[in-house]
C-alpha cells in the first residue's frame, strides 16, 4: 500500500468516497460531497489515482449537446477502499480522547 500523507481534505474525500465505494463520481460532485473547493479536489483525485486507489475515465458525451464540458468519472479500486477505511480508522483511532497524539 502506497504511504500517502492523510491530511485533513484527503480523509474527506476517502470519506465521501466510501459513503458508496461502488458508485463512480466526478470532480464536482465529490468536491461538494467532501465540503471542499473544486480546485482542491483534483491534486487529491490525482494522488490517489497515481497511489492505484481509484481509477478514471473520461465521459463520452456531445460537450455541445450536454451544454457543459465533459466529466472524468472516478471510482475506488479495492485497494482504494481497504486503504481509505483504514485511514479513516486511524484517525478516529487518533482522534479517541487519551490517545496518544501523533503529527500528520
Amino acid at each position: 500500500m502506497p504511504n500517502l500523507r492523510m491530511t485533513m481534505p484527503r480523509l474527506l474525500v476517502l470519506e465521501a468516497f466510501l459513503d458508496e465505494p461502488e458508485c463512480e463520481r466526478y470532480g464536482l460532485e465529490l468536491a461538494h460531497g467532501a465540503g471542499l473547493e473544486p480546485g482542491t479536489i483534483y491534486p487529491i483525485l490525482v494522488a490517489f489515482e497515481a497511489a492505484g486507489w481509484l481509477t478514471s475515465r473520461a465521459e463520452e458525451v456531445d460537450v455541445h449537446a450536454e451544454g457543459r464540458p465533459r466529466r472524468r468519472y472516478y471510482r475506488l479500486t479495492a485497494e482504494g477502499v481497504a486503504a481509505g477505511r483504514a485511514a479513516i480508522a486511524v484517525r478516529k483511532q487518533r482522534a479517541q480522547p487519551g490517545a496518544r497524539r501523533l503529527a500528520w
